[in-house]
């Protein structure tokens, strides 16, 4: 599977991407313009911050799709047993003061504003300070690295609905850093911290063999069969699972190979926190069920890796701290989860590096790029990470549909 095209086609046609700067309106691949953004914008999924909050937010996180109260408080109690503080606000006030922090550092004079698809600070809230404080051209960074449709397109639709609502469409544009899976900033911290947790598996077990007693499970988020089908675009043929299995498959293929130093070390690909009915395929194996096989094969040890995951959101902290911990425990096996990259001097760094590819309009050659899938597109390809029970909705930063 070969990258994107290095060049910066034109797609035929004036202005097709909707709500989009000069330089990515017509549509190409990657956008070689240099482009003076007014400020940054930090999108997040939100996250409900008290009791009270819980199933007001699962019920915007749900809109349209007529879920009865009673079923969002079989999901609600992983909100309450913390209290019904989802940790992504704080994760996000923290990532915002060391995005802050490192362009004050470069001497970058790029503020950064901060806006939740779900919950408060709202995307509308952080467009009309936007334009208030007289910001009319935006780079998005949102806070997920992969490509399907609830982590990258329906960000775009809600960039889409956003401007709408604010009535600021047609007065601010909105453009979006590519997909950051394979960017050396967001791969380094999972490095680190698969060789750090097989450090530590040595020290405790002297004498394990790393090489058939340890297993390392890459766990992401399950989404729906179909859906992973259809992420990515069409013409890349990624086959099953679409461009999200094979993104997060590449990821992990590099972090093994840089954190073993030449072992063998067995792992897989699992997935964790799927909510649909049981009818609806979605994208197996579960982590539990991965873990539950591991000591028929003499599985010792397992190293859980959030490699979907950018922070330790609820999914990170009840799915895998709670859960996975607790199945591992249950068949005898001593378990580490990994850290996310959170707010890693890495992480950060290179969130600031995709921005300023765009800021400089730096030729695809020279992007940070670690599988051979990327870079990725800075304009989203006609038809990517199609909802098809949903079907297509107006999205900002690619060609339409």
């Amino acid at each position: 599977m070969t990258g994107p095209e290095s060049g910066s086609a034109v797609v035929p046609g004036a202005a097709v991407v909707p709500g989009a700067s000069p330089a990515a309106a017509s549509g190409p691949e990657h956008v070689i313009e240099p482009v003076a953004y007014d400020a940054i914008l930090l999108a997040s999924f939100g996250g409900p911050e008290g009791q009270d909050d819980v199933i007001p937010f699962l019920r915007n996180v749900t809109r349209g799709r007529g879920i009865p109260d009673e079923r969002l408080e079989e999901v609600a109690h992983h909100y309450r047993a913390f209290g019904g503080v989802s940790p992504i606000n704080a994760q996000n006030r923290l990532l915002k003061s060391a995005l802050e922090a490192e362009l004050a550092a470069r001497g970058i004079e790029l503020p950064v504003l901060w806006g939740n698809r779900n919950w408060d600070p709202y995307l509308r809230e952080a467009l009309t300070e936007a334009h208030d404080r007289g910001y009319r051209s935006l780079i998005a960074v949102a806070t997920s690295a992969y490509s399907s449709y609830s982590s990258c397109r329906q960000y775009r639709e809600d960039f889409a609905i956003a401007l709408d609502e604010t009535g600021l469409a047609g007065e601010i544009t909105i453009d979006k850093v590519r997909q950051f899976f394979d960017h050396p900033g967001f791969v380094q911290p999972f490095i680190d911290g698969v060789h750090g947790a097989l450090e530590d598996i040595r020290m405790r077990f002297p004498g394990i063999d790393v090489t058939t007693e340890v297993e390392v499970l890459f766990t992401t988020h399950s989404i729906p069969s179909a859906d992973a089908a259809h992420s990515g675009p069409a013409s890349r043929g990624f086959g099953e699972g679409g461009a999200y299995r094979a993104q997060h498959q590449a990821v992990a293929e590099v972090v093994m190979a840089a954190a073993t130093a030449g072992e063998s070390v067995p792992w897989q690909l699992v997935f964790q926190s799927r909510s649909g009915p049981p009818t609806q395929p979605w994208l197996e194996p579960d982590i539990n069920d991965a873990i539950a096989e591991l000591p028929a094969r003499g599985v010792k040890a397992v190293v859980i890796v959030p490699l979907g995951f950018v922070s330790d959101h609820m999914e990170v902290m009840w799915d895998l701290d709670n859960e996975a911990l607790e199945t591992s425990a249950e068949h005898g096996l001593y378990a580490v989860r990994t850290p996310t990259p959170g707010v890693d001097p890495a992480y950060v760094s290179g969130l600031v590096d995709l921005v300023l590819e765009r800021v400089n309009g730096t030729p695809v050659a020279e992007r940070g790029s670690v599988t051979a899938l990327g870079p990725w597109y800075d304009v989203c390809r006609p038809g990517c990470c199609e909802n098809v029970r949903l079907g297509f909705k107006p999205a900002l930063a690619g060609l339409a549909p």
